[in-house]
């Protein structure tokens, strides 16, 4: 179940509301718990059993490493513990993939292959493998104290505005949110529109997008031509941003309902001047994990040039990896790696003093052809397609007008105006205004406020009848 779903919209949500608002405000953790489960139940069925053992595992083995780290680092133990977890994510994630890659030494050593099947994938198990791991070292650097409600640690790993793709949170922000929240009259008001502008960016922006994206790169290389590719290549760049960051939108919208406040994960990322600023503002609580626990561990900048630059390449190639059990992943992590590298090398001085718009082409069209590796099927359907974009390959007899019709160039134009930073250039716009408006002031924002409502209730309305007409695409981030 995902959130731009009729059965979570106007079923689960309402229903975990309700729940929540019921109880007890001290027995709001526990049901929002328990909404959280059933959230991850949907559809899982004995699947969910990772989860709880994940929940189980980490809270008692946080509580042994916290006992046994307080006179002398339990490096030991910590490393027990983050193999541990990530043992769980590479039997249900990579184990065929490994295999694969086993089975040919395997087989010149005259020795049986491994035949690995493919493995259901618990859904969100990258994410919260990732806070499990977070919670340990945290307790390792005396970061946080070890987990003293089990309600409290197994809703940090469940809590089911997240669960699915994130934002990654931290346990200590979690758990002072969690203690802290306030459900006023405010919040659930901001956590509504921050929803809705979220579900429209996945139902009105990004699904049709994601149709034309799909049309283009299912297409014989043969057919493609250099501008069918290029306009494959963009709309799925704006597709993964807004399917992407609209889930992470409605992630926190939802958790403002219920009075906690999570990590924003997106800001404005196809602006970037450099892959380094892009990393600042693309799925911004992955990237900040990956520096904090597993960069800055490997030594960071700290050992001079040559180590930092391995160090930056493998973290990159294992972001890739993070995103899914396939050459093309590595691949994609990898040639982000190379840039961040070229971006350490005397070819920066050159490129920073061109004009920053000339920047910002370079940067998202780096971006671009990334995205080719990353929504390719294989290795080899990338190669083509890439090509066809550098216009090596055969041109395609199929006219761009044939994709490109009316309701595309509006989708497209939509979405190109809104990956800016619009919105926060109107509100700031909108004060300004109310700041001069003078003794007009509340009839100002009285206007403001009944525009917003009117904008907010059409976008909500669309999406929903577009979810009842069936134009649902599956969300990308789902089987990471």
């Amino acid at each position: 179940m995902i959130f731009s779903s009729i059965p979570f919209l106007f079923f689960f949500l309402p229903g975990a509301l309700l729940l929540f608002f019921a109880a007890p405000h001290r027995r709001q953790s526990f049901a929002l718990l328990v909404a959280s489960l059933l959230f991850s139940l949907w559809g899982e069925g004995t699947f969910e059993l990772a989860l709880l053992g994940s929940i189980g595992v980490n809270f008692l083995y946080g509580r042994l490493l916290a006992k046994n780290n307080e006179r002398h680092p339990a490096r030991g133990l910590l490393l027990g513990g983050v193999f541990l977890n990530l043992a769980l994510l590479a039997g249900f994630k990579y184990a065929p993939f490994f295999a694969g890659m086993l089975n040919p030494a395997l087989v010149f050593l005259h020795l049986p292959p491994l035949a690995v099947s493919a493995i259901h994938i618990p859904l969100g198990i990258s994410f919260f493998t990732f806070q499990a791991i977070a919670y340990l070292v945290d307790i390792f650097r005396h970061k946080t104290r070890p987990a003293a409600n089990l309600v409290d640690f197994a809703l940090y790993l469940s809590f089911f505005p997240v669960t699915l793709a994130g934002p990654i949170l931290r346990y200590p922000h979690f758990i002072q949110e969690l203690a802290a929240r306030q459900c006023g009259f405010e919040g659930f008001s901001e956590g509504v529109q921050r929803f809705i502008l979220g579900l429209a960016k996945k139902v009105l922006l990004a699904t049709p997008l994601a149709l034309l994206a799909d049309q283009i790169f299912t297409l014989p290389a043969p057919n493609l031509s250099p501008a069918l590719a290029w306009l494959g290549a963009l709309c799925y760049t704006l597709q993964i941003y807004y399917d992407f960051s609209g889930y992470s939108d409605m992630a926190i919208g939802i958790a403002r309902l219920f009075g906690i406040r999570i990590p924003e994960n997106f800001n404005y990322p196809y602006i970037a001047r450099s892959i380094r600023d892009f990393w600042r503002r693309w799925h911004i609580s992955l990237s900040s994990w990956l520096r904090d626990y597993l960069y800055i561990p490997l030594g960071g900048s700290r050992n001079g040039t040559a180590r930092t630059l391995i160090n930056l390449l493998v973290t990159f190639l294992l972001c890739g990896l993070w995103h899914g059990a396939s050459w093309n992943f590595i691949l994609w992590g990898g040639y982000h790696g190379v840039f961040l590298l070229l971006e350490r090398s005397p070819i920066e001085r050159w490129r920073t003093k061109t004009w920053p718009v000339v920047q910002q082409i370079q940067t998202l069209v780096i971006v671009m052809v990334g995205w080719v590796f990353f929504r390719s099927l294989t290795l080899a359907d990338a190669w083509h397609f890439l090509l066809a974009m550098a216009g090596a390959g055969p041109h395609g007899p199929l006219p761009l007008a044939q994709f490109l019709d009316k309701k595309a160039l509006l989708d497209i134009s939509f979405a190109l105006f809104f990956a800016l930073p619009v919105l926060p250039t109107m509100q700031q716009w909108a004060a300004t205004l109310a700041e001069r408006a003078g003794r007009w002031n509340h009839a100002f924002q009285v206007a403001i406020q009944l525009g917003r409502l009117i904008v907010l209730g059409g976008l909500f309305y669309f999406a929903a009848i577009s979810l009842a007409a069936g134009a649902y695409s599956p969300f990308i981030y789902l089987k990471f």
